[in-house]
């Protein structure tokens, strides 16, 4: 096979490859001979056949076998010989007019890793910011989860229902006399003031007693999801068979016990985990932050554009599906097209910072094992239905680019760990909302204004999730109720989207090797 370089500008290269027919031919004659025994033909005795009208039979696809592995063997040796690194997927192109009994002459374009000395990683400096639990913190979750629990009595009879109390009913709705299909439901409770049903329908009910029947009005919204419903008047002919209050809550074990749990102890050690558990996660967050800074501020090289678009793709992707969620779409839109270059650099930093994790910890002996990457593919594998599962899982191991992609997150981490382990940490006790303040940082370094943080509910440990779905009236038996919103999201800020070195985009711990199935733009079969 003959090389011969066309191109060398920065870290673009383009190669013209010359594969002989006479290799092309050897290989079509070795499968003819490996098949030739397995050739069943009428008139001829098994593994009689001869081998021309083996070769008249299934030349064609042998010979376009033959082809493809020669590109691969070609590619193979292009890469070992000229030592190259490929940072993308080269680009193949078959030579037109190509066809059986001449060579065949390709074009090679690709883009090459940068050339990269590992840094030196001694006097890194790092501070890790601590969040201490308090018990406050605690008893607020605690109260939270109540909220989501709430006890109900019977109310003294007579009592006028308001905001706050749970009615049990029966409820008809009809449009125009009509009756409507989910429409109909009994012994629904309703929290009155919840907001749960649509407008209008908890309010009328204010001031019902336990017997009362009262017919309500109330149009639902545009937007309601069951389009022969949306916009339109609706009559509900409600009776009231209970009104009731709520019990006053106590944070004892009765309580605990009610979540599955087996004392109040339980519960708050439960709960205290969690937080710890999220403000550590916080605190990594920002001890990641001041490390990617302290790399990208002393190392400034060249990286691959085309990983830098794909890189850039993502984020860009990310960007405008959150804008589309604003609302006011065109203006999130018109928000993020202003700052578009200052995203190319946050794309290009992430790149740099990527390939210089990949530098350190192939320098220093990172590695993820067989069995990590093992749990990797099968926890990646759940997304998708069982019977394709393993399906994925063949593709990842057949694949090494779509591996090193999958790679990526978790040898990053593995990298950030142990520079961690190498760095001169101090620590200090902050507040959370310090905390969030330092990683929300603009990209100039100066700390965001620190606001007190919104309440997090602190999630019920999942015995007390699933009592909660349990005892939540179902969808199906209010269809007046009012579908829940998610909140809109902003656009991610600048700074959020330097966070992390790019997974999919640099590789983890070598370079992606060219594909071994890609096919040449210009098939022989198309000759």
């Amino acid at each position: 096979m003959q090389i011969v370089e066309t191109s060398n500008e920065g870290l673009k290269r383009a190669y013209a490859l010359t594969i002989a027919a006479n290799d092309i031919a050897a290989l079509v004659e070795g499968e003819v001979k490996k098949i030739t025994p397995q050739v069943r033909m009428p008139g001829f005795r098994p593994g009689k056949v001869p081998a021309n009208l083996v070769r008249k039979m299934h030349g064609p696809a042998l010979h376009q076998q033959a082809l493809e592995t020669s590109i691969r063997n070609a590619m193979d040796k292009l890469v070992a010989e000229k030592g190259l690194r490929p940072a993308t997927q080269p680009d193949v192109s078959l030579a037109d007019g190509y066809e059986e009994g001449k060579d065949a002459e390709l074009t090679v374009a690709l883009e090459v890793l940068p050339e990269i000395t590992a840094p030196a990683i001694d006097g890194i400096k790092l501070e890790r910011l601590i969040v201490e639990v308090s018990d406050a913190e605690v008893d607020e979750a605690v109260s939270r989860i109540a909220q989501g629990q709430k006890r109900y009595n019977d109310a003294p009879e007579g009592t006028v229902a308001a905001d706050g109390d749970q009615l049990i009913i029966d409820f008809a709705g009809s449009i125009d006399g009509v009756a409507f299909d989910g429409g109909t439901a009994e012994d629904q409770p309703l929290e009155l003031g919840s907001g749960r049903f649509i407008p209008g329908f908890e309010e009328q009910l204010v001031g019902v007693k336990a017997g009362d029947e009262r017919t309500i009005t109330v149009t639902f919204p545009a937007d309601y999801p069951a389009e022969n419903l949306a916009g339109k008047d609706a009559q509900f002919a409600c009776k009231v068979k209970a009104v009731k209050q709520a019990a006053d809550f106590v944070a004892d074990d009765d309580f605990a016990k009610s979540l599955g749990l087996e004392s109040i102890e339980q519960l708050r050690g439960l709960i205290k985990g969690q937080i710890e558990q999220e403000n550590g996660g916080l605190t990594r967050t920002a001890m990641k932050r001041s490390l990617l800074d302290q790399l990208a501020a002393g190392h400034d090289f060249a990286v691959p554009p085309s990983m830098v678009e794909a890189e850039f793709a993502q984020i860009w992707q990310q960007l405008t599906s959150e804008a589309a969620k604003e609302e006011d779409p065109a203006a999130a839109m018109a928000e993020i097209e202003g700052e578009k270059d200052d995203y190319r650099k946050i794309a290009e930093r992430r790149v740099r910072l990527g390939l210089l994790l990949s530098e350190i910890g192939q320098a220093n002996g990172v590695q993820v094992t067989a069995n990590e990457m093992e749990m990797l593919m099968r926890q990646a594998a759940q997304q998708y239905r069982e019977q394709d599962r393993q399906r994925f899982i063949d593709y990842i191991r057949s694949d090494a680019l779509a591996a090193a992609q999958l790679r990526a997150p978790l040898y990053e981490d593995k990298v950030v760990d142990f520079l961690f382990d190498k760095a001169e940490v101090t620590e200090r006790s902050v507040t959370r909302e310090e905390l969030q303040a330092v990683i929300e940082a603009d990209e100039t370094g100066k700390p965001a204004e620190v606001k007190p943080a919104k309440a997090e509910k602190a999630a019920a440990p999942k015995k007390a999730a699933k009592k909660a779905k349990e005892e939540a009236p179902a969808e199906e038996a209010a269809p007046a109720e009012a579908e829940a919103k998610p909140a809109k999201k902003a656009p991610a800020k600048k700074k959020a989207a330097e966070e992390a070195p790019a997974a999919e985009a640099a590789p983890a711990e070598e370079a992606p090797a060219p594909k071994k199935k890609a096919a040449p733009k210009k098939k022989a079969a198309d000759a």
